[in-house]
């Protein structure tokens, strides 16, 4: 299992999770963060310290927020896919997120 970052994070991209990551595996993409599942090793520090509470333990990531498991997924084909997914899910949604200040 790992964790998985989702819709709260775009366009926001706190950092606070990635200061807390022990294996450095949260990356910071075009408009969100995303979690490297193959470098994730499951210690759940990230979790609290996300103030938008975007960060999940994969099996329980709501429903609605289940396209987020590919486009965290797809860390491995690059962050142009990334990137790519993202935009996707936020103009189909029409997402608009505010940073948190």
């Amino acid at each position: 299992m790992t964790y998985i970052i989702g819709e709260p994070c775009i366009d926001v991209k706190d950092l606070s999770c990635v200061n807390v990551c022990p294996v450095d595996c949260i990356h910071v993409a075009d408009r969100m963060l995303v979690i490297d599942p193959a470098e994730c090793i499951d210690c759940a520090a990230c979790e609290p310290e996300c103030p938008v509470e975007a960060i999940y333990p994969e099996s329980s990531l709501p429903e609605e927020w289940e396209p987020f498991v590919r486009i965290n997924y797809a860390f491995a084909d690059g962050m142009d896919v990334v990137d790519e997914l993202v935009e996707d899910y936020a103009t189909e949604h029409d997402v608009q997120n505010e940073p948190v200040a």
